[in-house]
């Protein structure tokens, strides 16, 4: 494993830490938000490191797909959860 990979796979556990500390902390409209950035972050980063250590092949261009579903369908998600809790607080836009 080089160094780049190390660093990049490092950075993916710290953002899915700092996300979880946040959901921890932050109120359901704002938890959204902290899912969204673990998911573009993290996987981001998981990304890079798959291409990094594989090059230009199926495998790595499969990871890249998996990874862009992932944002479109997150969100997909965070925008229909924000929806929801919006209309459950009587907050009607």
């Amino acid at each position: 494993m080089s160094v780049a990979m190390a660093v990049l796979l490092g950075i993916a556990v710290f953002a899915a830490l700092l996300g979880a500390l946040a959901f921890l902390r932050l109120d359901p409209l704002e938890r959204v938000h902290a899912v969204t950035f673990v998911n573009v972050l993290s996987g981001g980063a998981i990304t890079i490191a798959a291409c990094l250590g594989d090059g230009l092949t199926p495998r790595a261009a499969k990871v890249v797909a998996i990874w862009l579903l992932a944002l479109l369908f997150g969100s997909l998600s965070a925008h229909v959860t924000g929806r929801a809790i919006h209309l459950r607080s009587g907050d009607r836009r």
